[in-house]
């Protein structure tokens, strides 16, 4: 394993803790935010709807030109305050990102803070490849999903994308 990676981001959302980790587990949101799109590899895989504790995703898209596959395991939940992905194969030698959800005292608003951890195959030539590309684009992912996450938490677009 090379050079490991650690980006944080937090972002406060005007919105209920609830709302804020069920829009978070949303496959439909998460496609929104990766342009990926889960695919089936199992008849029993989850395609659309919430991620729930050991769901296997298979994600497929295009990145940088190359095409991309992406397996997320979730290794990790407790709703609503913490859930955590890992990478089962895909480009990266690891990848593991983990979502923390905190109500704030005012009991309308959450917190919401991500930590991801990668490493990028290759040795120093995939160590420079991960700083020059990857942490710049991950931290681009991370920023665009917490604007879509806020935009849609705190105005009425959450009903669009979340069960009644």
């Amino acid at each position: 394993m090379g050079k490991q990676f650690t980006l944080r981001d937090s972002i406060t959302i005007h919105a209920p803790i609830d709302r804020c980790f069920a829009l978070s587990t949303s496959i439909e949101v998460v496609a929104l935010t990766l342009a990926m799109r889960p695919v089936s590899y199992t008849p029993e895989a989850r395609l659309s709807g919430m991620i729930a504790a050991n769901d296997r995703l298979l994600w497929r898209g295009w990145k940088f030109g190359l095409p991309q596959l992406h397996e997320t395991l979730i290794t990790a939940f407790d709703p609503p305050h913490f859930f955590q992905d890992t990478m089962g194969r895909g480009r990266f030698a690891t990848f593991q990102h983990d979502h923390h959800f905190t109500p704030l005292e005012d009991g309308a608003s959450t917190l919401l803070e991500d930590e991801l951890r990668f490493s990028m195959p290759f040795g120093a030539m995939g160590a420079l490849v991960g700083a020059a590309i990857m942490v710049p684009h991950i931290k681009g992912l991370l920023r665009r999903r917490f604007a879509l996450l806020k935009r849609l938490a705190e105005t009425d677009a959450w009903k669009t994308h979340l069960p009644a």
